[in-house]
């Protein structure tokens, strides 16, 4: 049987060429920082290719997608999403929020 590793958040992703590097951190019993509030701490690394972190990010997506549809999430949108969302307009320029400016 594998060891099961836990979590609280990915402090940060590297990619260096073809390598994708994912460091896992959990909030310290002991460390804190200048607020007080317990400060990550680094646990462990995940090393993977780029098509595997690939892969990866679609079954975190579907996941997701399944939890939101669940109600198990719920998304936060900024007020401004919401209101521009409502006017049919995703980025209150008619735009997809995803599209370059170049096309606008």
């Amino acid at each position: 049987m594998q060891s099961e590793l836990y979590a609280d958040a990915i402090g940060e992703i590297t990619v260096t060429g073809t390598v994708v590097r994912i460091d896992m951190v959990s909030l310290s019993a002991t460390m804190r920082d200048d607020m007080g509030q317990p400060a990550p701490e680094h646990r462990q690394r995940i090393v993977m290719s780029l098509e595997g972190f690939a892969n990866s990010f679609d079954v975190l997506q579907k996941a997701m997608n399944g939890l939101i549809e669940a109600g198990a999430i719920r998304r936060n949108e900024p007020p401004e999403f919401a209101a521009a969302m409502a006017a049919g307009k995703p980025n209150g320029k008619g735009v997809h929020l995803n599209a370059s400016p170049n096309f606008e």
